[in-house]
């Protein structure tokens, strides 16, 4: 309770605000520098979403702070950037219809997106400022606008040229999305050469480990499905105390990412701001390799930020896009996927890791209620080009984050899958920005692309008998003597546990028994060399006389634990969704009185605690319908993931020290939220929200 007191007290003093980076490019100007930017249309001006009068804090030492007050910004200071306009020092003024003034370069990037409110007073303008986009940055176009502005009162002030209500309100979106920015070859140059020797010390280093089930096996018993565990472990980053943050940058593949955002009606107010600000942190923590382009979907989709490297310059266009988002309309998920994906088919430029980032809070009411032949086919919201079986190695994982309790958690999930990504339920509104850090945090340390793993048996007489390797893909022969896994990217030291199976037959013709051979192949993310395990590894067993004494792998029975659990969500869901909330109950219930008994739990294994807890956690959702509808559903898809993928994802408080997450968290990834979590300016938590409330009573019961 101590840390959310902590939380809530320092909401009690924020502001809705997004704050710009401090720019280092000295050919941006200096009005780009110390620059905020304000919401738009998402809280009301004396408050919070729910009216609570919001304080005003002092001023940071971080940067200056952007007051929600309704009152007029302070005189000869732009409201956006927070620089003085001062006439004559190359910056065009424009004065709205609301007698709000501000640098013409600012509130043209404000509106062009589409916004009409006056970041200041929130007066819907009839007239907006336009600009040609073709020579929006050009310093040399704006020196002729400037020379065109006409004089106004005595203070000097100037109107810009005013767009009409008939003039269209977007920049025309172009058909083919190839305008993406190249890529800064010179640093990828010296990337690969400065780190062709270092990253030697990255080959092989990925660990492949295994564990029999048991030691020995007698010479003349058979032991039925025998299970071996195959561990790998990807290597480190290449990061010493010492490195500089170029080369920290360096030590990683820089990422091409997608951002799809629901901006429908259901969206205004504190959603809204948490997304931006969400949005803001993320944008803050690419580097200038990094790659971002943002897709805004409500009853339809826009791209309203093309591909573009984060340099200083490219944050704070994209930090101004952002901010220039307000909500309005439907949810159509198909068609935000389908510019995001777009974007990526239509890139001339590629970086090395592309992923989606899709966030919404409602349900897709366009693609599957008006076309009732899809039925419960998800998966069809998922355009082709980026589903992970389509062969055409575009690998681009969707990470879909369903927002609050009215969010279609089916889809959302199915999503996620069929792309080879990973589903979040965010149940409290102000952890939104720690789910996407813990995302991020994966994503900015890919060090192993394209892994597959191949596990072949060795003794003339041993078969498979099963591999259980959750949703990546494997691939059988048809004799089952080779299983072919597909694991594809790993993030910095992230882990994965495969359980191999086979039926040990009698054998009285040696001591010892070869049963497996593991090899590891897979793409260095940064040099491209396609790497292989030099050395295999390889799983014997002991064949005595009599085997006596023989205690079970706690490695093994952990694993066995795990997927026993995974199965028992799964099966309970099914039973939730016919309406049998009891018959769900129960089988999460036997499943942690049988997980209770094994070696692992009674060694106190950290992971079988956790999955104590969270088959606990799940019964508590599935008490009635309207409890499994709300949060239930959500809950145990988001668990799915996380266990079929083996890969870390948010659930309700995400923060949480007790959470399931921490199991498959990287150390990147506990970086990054420990970021968000210090990251004042850009993640205020906004005091608690239903759901939340919600968490807090269900506890104290």
């Amino acid at each position: 309770m101590g840390s959310k007191w902590k939380k809530l007290k320092l909401a009690i003093g924020m502001n809705m605000c997004v704050f710009t980076p401090k720019t280092m490019d000295h050919s941006t100007s200096t009005s780009s520098i110390n620059s905020a930017t304000t919401f738009s249309g998402d809280i009301s001006p004396s408050g919070d979403a729910s009216g609570h009068q919001l304080t005003t804090p002092k001023p940071s030492p971080s940067g200056p702070r952007l007051s929600k007050s309704g009152s007029k910004s302070s005189k000869g200071m732009c409201a956006i950037c927070l620089t003085m306009m001062k006439p004559g020092h190359g910056h065009a003024i424009f004065t709205a219809e609301c007698s709000h003034t501000f640098h013409f370069h600012c509130i043209t990037s404000n509106v062009k997106h589409g916004n009409r409110i006056c970041p200041v007073c929130r007066a819907k303008w009839k007239e907006v400022p336009f600009q040609n986009p073709a020579s929006s940055n050009a310093s040399n176009d704006m020196s002729r606008i400037n020379n065109r502005v006409s004089s106004r009162r005595g203070d000097s002030l100037a109107t810009m040229p005013r767009r009409t209500p008939s003039q269209p309100a977007h920049v025309p979106e172009p058909a083919i999305f190839d305008d993406d920015e190249s890529l800064d070859q010179h640093t990828a140059t010296t990337q690969i050469n400065n780190n062709a020797e270092t990253d030697r010390s990255l080959i092989n280093t990925m660990e492949i480990k295994t564990n029999p089930e048991v030691s020995a096996v007698s010479k003349s018993a058979s032991h039925d499905n025998f299970a071996v565990l195959i561990h790998l472990k990807a290597p480190k980053r290449n990061i010493t105390e010492s490195s500089s943050p170029t080369s920290v940058q360096n030590s990683r593949a820089p990422i091409d990412l997608v951002t799809v955002l629901d901006v429908s009606g259901s969206m205004a107010g504190t959603k809204l701001a948490l997304l931006k600000r969400a949005m803001s942190f993320v944008i803050q923590n690419l580097s200038s390799s990094d790659r971002l382009s943002v897709v805004a979907f409500s009853s339809t989709a826009r791209r309203i930020f093309p591909l573009q490297r984060m340099t200083d310059t490219g944050r704070q266009q994209a930090l101004q896009a952002v901010n220039s988002l307000s909500p309005s309309g439907g949810t159509n998920i198909a068609e935000g996927l389908r510019k995001g994906a777009k974007v990526f088919v239509d890139r001339r430029f590629k970086n090395p890791v592309g992923s989606i980032i899709l966030l919404s809070d409602g349900q897709d009411t366009y693609t599957i209620s008006r076309r009732p032949h899809i039925g419960t086919d998800y998966g069809a919201l998922v355009p082709n080009s980026i589903q992970r079986n389509n062969g055409d190695g575009l690998h681009l994982p969707v990470h879909a984050f369903g927002f609050g309790i009215d969010h279609d958690a089916t889809a959302m999930h199915s999503i996620s899958e069929v792309s080879g990504g990973t589903f979040s339920f965010i149940e409290a509104e102000d952890v939104i920005q720690d789910a996407f850090a813990q995302c991020i945090g994966g994503l900015l340390s890919v060090v192993v692309q394209e892994l597959q793993v191949e596990v072949s048996c060795i003794h003339p007489k041993l078969q498979f008998s099963s591999v259980k390797a959750g949703s990546y893909q494997t691939n059988l022969t048809a004799n089952a003597r080779t299983a072919t896994i597909k694991v594809g990217d790993l993030y910095a030291e992230e882990e994965r546990d495969f359980l191999a199976t086979l039926n040990i037959p009698v054998d009285k013709s040696s001591n010892e028994m070869s049963l497996l051979i593991v090899k590891g192949v897979y793409r260095d993310s940064m040099t491209k060399e396609i790497l292989g395990s030099e050395e295999t590894s390889e799983v014997t067993i002991q064949r005595p006389s009599v085997a006596r004494g023989q205690v079970v792998s706690i490695e093994v029975d952990r694993q066995r634990n795990r997927l026993r659990a995974a199965e028992a969500m799964a099966e309970s869901r099914v039973k939730a969704e016919l309406g049998n909330l009891s018959g769900a109950v129960s089988i999460l219930e036997n499943c942690q009185k049988a997980l209770a008994e094994t070696v692992s739990a009674k060694a106190g294994d950290r992971l079988c605690v956790a999955l104590a807890a969270e088959l606990k956690e799940m019964q508590e959702r599935m008490a009635n319908q309207r409890m499994y509808e709300q949060s239930g559903r959500a809950y145990v898809l988001s668990g799915l993931s996380s266990h079929s993928w083996q890969r870390a994802t948010a659930r309700g408080d995400s923060t949480e020290s007790t959470s399931i997450v921490q199991a498959y968290q990287t150390p990147s990834m506990v970086d990054m939220v420990t970021r968000s979590q210090t990251f004042i300016l850009g993640a205020p938590q906004l005091g608690l929200s239903a759901a939340k409330s919600f968490n807090y009573r269900k506890k104290e019961k």
